[in-house]
């Protein structure tokens, strides 16, 4: 593969996980809407405080695609939409997952590359998905979700 292949591949990688990034935006400000009885003091601030992690990670994404001669996507990633609390966490869960799942591969890509910057910044990115997916496990464990 080419350095031009590689960058295109890193590129692309990035423009899908700005979709999700902004999925994640949608996915927690919906969340934080329909959220009601016993869990809606508990996870309407969860899921607020969220938004703004998710909102940073996605101008930065922007910009580098940018940056990398890349045209950044305008499209999010679909999100399911629930009122149910559980399923809301799970939700959340296996998209905190998935990102961090996406950013190692993005990393690799990145060090490749010898994107010094962009490597550390998807190690800081990891950090914080890997903070939000642990807390959501744990909110999980609530024996009040049916």
């Amino acid at each position: 593969m080419s350095m031009d292949d590689k960058m295109k591949a890193l590129v692309d990688g990035l423009n899908e996980d700005l979709a999700n990034e902004y999925g994640a935006i949608i996915q927690y400000t919906t969340y934080s809407a329909a959220v009601s009885g016993i869990h809606y003091q508990t996870l309407k601030p969860f899921f607020e405080d969220e938004i703004s992690d998710e909102q940073g990670h996605a101008s930065y994404i922007s910009e580098k695609i940018v940056t990398l001669g890349g045209e950044p996507t305008t499209h999010p990633a679909n999100i399911l939409f629930t009122t149910d609390a559980k399923k809301m966490l799970q939700e959340v869960f296996k998209s905190e997952s998935d990102t961090i799942e996406r950013y190692k591969i993005r990393r690799k890509q990145a060090d490749e590359l010898g994107l010094i910057d962009l490597v550390v910044q998807l190690e800081n990115m990891i950090a914080d998905e890997t903070k939000h997916k642990e807390i959501t496990e744990r909110m999980l464990k609530d024996p009040r979700l049916s």
